[in-house]
């Protein structure tokens, strides 16, 4: 299974699943995880500093054999020296966000690391492969922390005829196999997914973080800070009224950062976190091994293929 897939063969994974960057929360021991299940894990950086990222480098290594990639958000003032960590510890694949990744794709070339931005539209999708990207993530809006404008259902399609000769891996709102399914028939070549993994065994986070996530439904679920430029999506509670509070204050942009969203691993008091959290959270009611997500999401997207030609009797 998936032995021709374009995603597997370039990041030599066994499924075409990868574990979604998030910010402080993808640590070295759900990135093995992923990847000792046989997806792709990856350790999200965030706003942290090199000896941080140095270090959770060094502790998924000894978890694991299997390939494991980085996230970098590109709005981390300490950008550089992760770069020059990931050069250094050969990490074999990096995701990037919160900027513009071509100015840095020259020195992950040289250093035979893949590049995979992740974008909100189809026309960077377009640039991102003309710039020489390996893959691209195309993101809906249905995605946890900061989200763009468009849904994954246009996107993933609209991507895939646009970009020519990368993989392309659908975010946003993917949690099954129903929605893994969904996104190869639109033309993805795999996904990303991130807010199941937060109700991962694996998963660092504080325990009320995922008893959030496996107990809200779709209407439990806010968008905040559009102000700003950078709307966020996470779980309503006390923290989301707060900055509603802000918001009607008619506040400065910088007023409301980003740095006090990314990266909260909840605490003993839910109410009181930014708990970032995709809708798709809604159908999420179990906390799990990453081995037996991955494997459900496989064996259920499989089994509906395998009968999808009754869908048309």
């Amino acid at each position: 299974m998936f032995e021709n897939n374009k995603l597997t063969k370039l990041l030599n994974i066994r499924y075409p699943i990868i574990q979604g960057g998030m910010a402080g929360v993808s640590e070295s021991t759900l990135a093995a995880a992923v990847s000792n299940a046989g997806g792709l894990g990856v350790i999200g950086s965030g706003f942290a500093p090199a000896s941080w990222l140095e270090d959770e480098i060094k502790k998924t290594k000894t978890l694991t054999n299997n390939p494991f990639g980085v996230n970098l958000l590109l709005q981390n003032p300490n950008a550089p020296e992760l770069l020059n960590i990931i050069i250094k510890e050969k990490i074999s694949v990096v995701f990037t966000g919160g900027g513009n990744p071509v100015p840095i794709m020259p020195y992950l070339k040289q250093a035979g690391v893949k590049i995979i931005p992740v974008v909100p539209y189809v026309r960077l999708a377009v640039k991102m492969e003309q710039a020489g990207a390996n893959a691209v993530v195309v993101e809906g809006l249905e995605s946890g922390g900061h989200i763009g404008e468009s849904t994954t259902m246009c996107l993933v399609p609209q991507a895939h005829d646009a970009v020519k000769n990368i993989p392309v891996i659908a975010a946003g709102g993917i949690c099954d196999g129903r929605t893994f399914a969904a996104a190869l028939i639109m033309g993805a070549d795999g996904v990303q997914i991130g807010t199941r993994f937060l109700a991962a065994t694996e998963c660092q986070v504080h325990e009320s973080y995922k008893n959030a996530v496996v107990n809200v439904t779709d209407e439990d679920i806010a968008v905040v800070a559009r102000f700003t430029g950078h709307p966020v999506r996470m779980i309503k509670n006390k923290f989301v009224e707060a900055v509603r509070k802000i918001e009607e204050k008619n506040p400065f942009p910088e007023e409301i950062k980003s740095e006090r969203f990314a990266g909260n691993k909840g605490g003993a008091n839910a109410d009181l976190s930014a708990l970032l959290c995709g809708t798709c959270a809604g159908g999420i009611r179990k906390i799990m091994p990453c081995a037996e997500i991955i494997e459900e999401i496989v064996t259920g997207a499989k089994n509906l293929l395998d009968c999808s030609n009754d869908l048309l009797k």
